[in-house]
């Protein structure tokens, strides 16, 4: 895979969107099989997903641009919490008629797919919780400050292209692949300032735990061995805290799905030979 975005020109990816009450929602989808929802993290969208998607058969992989990424409309909240990108996802799968999926939330993804499984767990068959970004909610009020100011506003005044030189790298392993972190910097481009200013304020603002503490879902937590973002140490206690397992993706960095789509599969794949059939069953 040399080149960012050539992987979802395939004939058998399709980017496409649906019309919401609350906005326009865009998203990539790809195969048949059971459903297993993608929820990209912080600083990229539902194209970063595209090594994963290509790494299984039987499964229908769905992977959103989150409200105010991509071409997503932007949520009305000024300042939403983990349950309005929550309500927006459960919207986006009615319209799709899917009545039950597995959900894989990524970094702040994970925040928001904790918040869907709490209040939806008739609809989640099994919840996996990638490098999660666990929020701010319980910090004080000047770090809450800091973490919601410290990256929109650095794209705001650097620029598409010096924010993503500057960031890119720091979210893959060390001595990343080129094209991986050319599929990274791609991202970055498409960000938009005020979608990103919005989820920040959710990252500074709401907590995972208080989400995913709080379902019946089964879970299982994901990290790359070699995160320098969400690091493992602190996956780790939070599926210790949550009385889940936990499983280290080897020679990753943050977006352990860039860096090692193979192994992240077969993590994806090991949880799903946990669910019974009654929990994966869904309308496809």
């Amino acid at each position: 895979m040399n080149v960012p975005d050539d992987a979802l020109e395939a004939a058998e990816v399709q980017c496409r969107e649906v019309s919401l009450a609350s906005g326009r929602q865009a998203f990539c989808d790809m195969g048949s099989g059971i459903p297993v929802v993608l929820l990209h993290g912080i600083s990229s969208g539902a194209r970063s997903w595209a090594p994963l998607m290509h790494q299984a058969t039987g499964v229908r992989w769905l992977a959103w641009d989150a409200p105010g990424y991509g071409e997503s409309s932007a949520l009305a909240e000024p300042h939403p919490t983990a349950r309005d990108y929550a309500l927006r996802l459960a919207a986006w799968l009615e319209a799709l008629a899917l009545e039950r999926v597995v959900l894989i939330g990524h970094s702040l993804g994970a925040l928001i797919a904790s918040a869907y499984a709490r209040d939806f767990p008739d609809r989640v068959s099994g919840l996996l919780l990638a490098d999660p970004a666990q929020g701010y909610r319980h910090a004080d009020p000047d770090k809450r400050d800091a973490v919601y100011r410290s990256r929109w506003t650095q794209l705001a005044a650097q620029g598409h292209a010096a924010y993503a030189a500057a960031r890119a790298p720091r979210l893959l392993r060390e001595n990343a692949r080129v094209e991986d972190i050319a599929r990274v910097q791609a991202g970055m481009h498409r960000l938009e300032v005020s979608g990103f200013a919005q989820a920040s304020w959710m990252l500074a603002n709401d907590s995972l735990e208080d989400h995913a503490s709080g379902t019946s879902v089964p879970t299982r937590v994901l990290c790359g061995d070699e995160d320098r973002i969400t690091p493992p140490s602190g996956a780790r206690a939070l599926a210790e805290r949550l009385g889940v397992a936990y499983r280290d993706i080897p020679c990753a960095g943050h977006i352990s799905y860039i860096d090692a789509p193979a192994a992240f599969a077969a993590a994806v794949a090991d949880f799903m030979a946990t669910l019974s059939p009654s929990q994966e069953k869904s309308d496809l």
